[in-house]
């Protein structure tokens, strides 16, 4: 079966989507997935994305088709491990709206959840976007209250 490349637009300034990306990277054992902070500059542009885009949601390209939200993260997964699972998955009805669901409560959230360090303050040089104050994480060892630099 042959599995494309697939461009992942993602929240650099957020700690868990950058933990999520680095999960999603470690699984890529083929580099089938090509990782794109928002706030690297050009991005957008080359995807075609506005910046209320890439605040609401993560991004897939793959094929000519551009897909946001879970069903993106589906797609990366499937990418990742050379396989078509989670994108099928998620067009089953009731998983699809569950999933659609929970991904917009996290998006909504993602600052607030714990991460690692966030892709821009780790790589600033790749963020020439980022937005001062805005990178939030929640420590995964512990602490209750995010730490938010800036």
């Amino acid at each position: 079966m042959n599995h494309p490349t697939v461009d992942l637009v993602f929240d650099g300034q957020c700690g868990f989507c950058t933990r999520s990306v680095n999960w999603i990277k470690r699984l890529d054992r083929h580099a089938r997935i090509n990782v794109h902070p928002a706030q690297r500059l050009g991005v957008r542009e080359q995807f075609g994305l506005t910046e209320a885009d890439t605040q609401n949601a993560a991004w897939v390209f793959s094929n000519g088709r551009r897909t946001a939200g879970a069903a993106a993260i589906n797609l990366a997964l499937d990418a990742a491990l050379g396989v078509r699972f989670f994108s099928v998955l998620h067009r089953l009805p009731g998983l699809h709206w569950a999933q659609e669901r929970t991904y917009h409560w996290i998006s909504a959230h993602r600052y607030l959840l714990r991460g690692v360090t966030p892709w821009c303050t780790a790589h600033p040089e790749d963020c020439e976007l980022a937005i001062e104050g805005a990178t939030c994480t929640r420590p995964i060892g512990g602490g209750d209250a995010p730490s938010c630099s800036g």
